[in-house]
């Protein structure tokens, strides 16, 4: 999940050949990445994912937006229709359209360690504000901002929200929103990282001081990982695109991976390669690149 803004300059090319290895699986984040920064998809990536289809390459869209959020790629899910959500919290059948989605796979974040989560982040950084996704509802403290257009299921305490017998028991928990109006985004994920520890997984999207946390060990890498293990796929085979701190997991994992040429400096670090920016449709250019070398 990731509002509008560019990170570093674009480059002019990809930078890393194609591999050796073809490849069956391509798992691309949508914010910042396959999307541009009007939320469209290009007729030129539209053409290069039906393209990646009928030449026998799954197309996965990997990403932090919850399931209610995938009506921007719906209509480009093509065979499986399976999408990863909420940084592989949930795998989610797309092919009902917006509003009735169904979830394949939950990973939830137990609501011990989402309690826990939020006291120590509240004890580590004063004036943190809280959201809770869930897997239908949508749950927010009363001070947390208005970052979407989005009417919260309830407005509570994250303790109340979070509560094993409260008002928002009965769906499992996805994720935890935490927002801070004043830390720097980088140095937040970093205190937070260390005030949470093992008892959840924390990573960003947004340019803003806005962190998600998962359950322990779920992240976009992990839950690709589970999808390509049920397919029979390698990491060997699979090409992955990401532009933010929480693509990084998956393409340090992938086979082949590209940052975009927006992309947050960890991302570039992490990626095995780079290709131009989502304005300039970097991940069809790579596509492209990787059809026309197979034989």
């Amino acid at each position: 999940m990731r509002d509008n803004g560019r990170v570093t300059s674009a480059t002019r090319q990809p930078e890393t050949p194609v591999a050796a290895v073809r490849p069956r699986l391509i798992a691309t984040d949508l914010d910042g990445t396959l999307l541009r920064d009007d939320k469209s998809v290009s007729p030129r990536t539209v053409a290069a994912l039906a393209a990646a289809e009928k030449a026998g390459i799954e197309v996965f869209f990997v990403t932090g937006r919850p399931a209610r959020w995938m009506d921007v790629v719906s209509e480009h899910v093509h065979g499986h229709g399976l999408a990863i959500c909420g940084n592989g919290a949930a795998v989610v059948d797309l092919h009902g359209g917006p509003g009735a989605h169904r979830f394949v796979k939950v990973r939830e974040l137990a609501r011990e360690n989402a309690l826990d989560t939020v006291r120590l982040l509240r004890d580590a950084a004063p004036g943190t504000l809280y959201a809770v996704e869930q897997t239908y509802g949508f749950h927010q403290e009363p001070a947390y901002p208005k970052m979407h257009i989005e009417v919260p299921d309830t407005l509570a305490p994250a303790e109340e929200l979070l509560a094993p017998d409260g008002r928002a028991a009965a769906e499992p928990v996805l994720k935890i929103l935490a927002f801070h109006p004043d830390l720097e985004p980088d140095a937040f994920l970093a205190l937070a990282r260390i005030a949470i520890g093992d008892r959840a997984n924390v990573t960003r999207s947004s340019p803003s001081a806005l962190l998600e946390i998962s359950g322990p060990e779920v992240s976009k890498a992990s839950t690709l990982a589970l999808c390509c293990a049920e397919r029979g796929i390698s990491h060997e085979e699979v090409v992955a695109f990401g532009d933010m701190p929480n693509d990084v997991e998956m393409l340090t994992w992938a086979g082949q991976s590209y940052a975009m040429g927006n992309a947050h400096p960890d991302v570039i670090a992490a990626a095995s390669g780079r290709t131009v920016a989502n304005n300039d449709d970097g991940v069809a250019v790579v596509i492209e690149r990787i059809l026309a070398e197979m034989p």
